[in-house]
C-alpha cells in the first residue's frame, strides 16, 4: 500500500500552520487576537451579518463566538442588533470605531501576507493554484 500522498499532505499542513503562525503574529503585533481580528476582516466593508453567517464565514465556533462578540461589544468595535422581521436573529455588524480599525489594520495584514509571497512569479502561482485545485476536486470527488 502506497503511502506517497502522507509526504506532500504534511508538507502542505506545515505550509499552512506557518502562514497561520505569521499572520497571527501580525495581527497581535496590531493589538488583536486571530479571533477578533478575524470577525473585524469578515465584517469590514459590509452592512453587517448575523451571528450564524459569521460563526460560518470565520469558522469559529458558536461558545467561541460569543464570547469573542461579547469582548468586542466591550471595547466598542461592534454592536448586535435584533433582526427586524426575525427578532430571534442577531445582527451584528461594526460600530464606526470598529470601522476605523478595519481600515487601519487589514492593509496592514495584507501587506505582510505579500511580504511572504515576495519571491513568487506568476508562473509560481499558476502552478500553485493549479495544484491544489487539482487536490481540491480529488477531496470533494472521495
Amino acid at each position: 500500500m502506497s503511502k506517497r500522498h502522507l509526504r506532500s499532505i504534511r508538507l502542505l499542513c506545515e505550509c499552512v500552520q506557518l502562514f497561520e503562525s505569521a499572520s497571527n503574529r501580525t495581527v497581535r503585533q496590531l493589538g488583536y487576537t486571530p479571533a477578533q481580528f478575524d470577525i473585524i476582516a469578515t465584517l469590514g466593508n459590509t452592512s453587517g451579518m448575523t451571528c450564524k453567517e459569521l460563526g460560518e464565514k470565520t469558522l469559529i465556533t458558536k461558545g467561541t463566538l460569543t464570547g469573542v462578540l461579547d469582548r468586542m461589544e466591550q471595547k466598542g468595535l461592534i454592536i448586535r442588533e435584533r433582526g427586524g422581521e426575525d427578532r430571534r436573529q442577531l445582527f451584528v455588524k461594526l460600530t464606526a470605531s470598529g470601522e476605523a480599525e478595519f481600515t487601519k489594520a487589514f492593509p496592514q495584514v495584507v501587506e505582510a501576507g505579500n511580504r511572504r509571497f515576495a519571491s513568487y512569479t506568476e508562473e509560481d502561482y499558476q502552478l500553485l493554484e493549479l495544484t491544489l485545485t487539482k487536490l481540491k476536486q480529488q477531496l470533494i470527488a472521495d
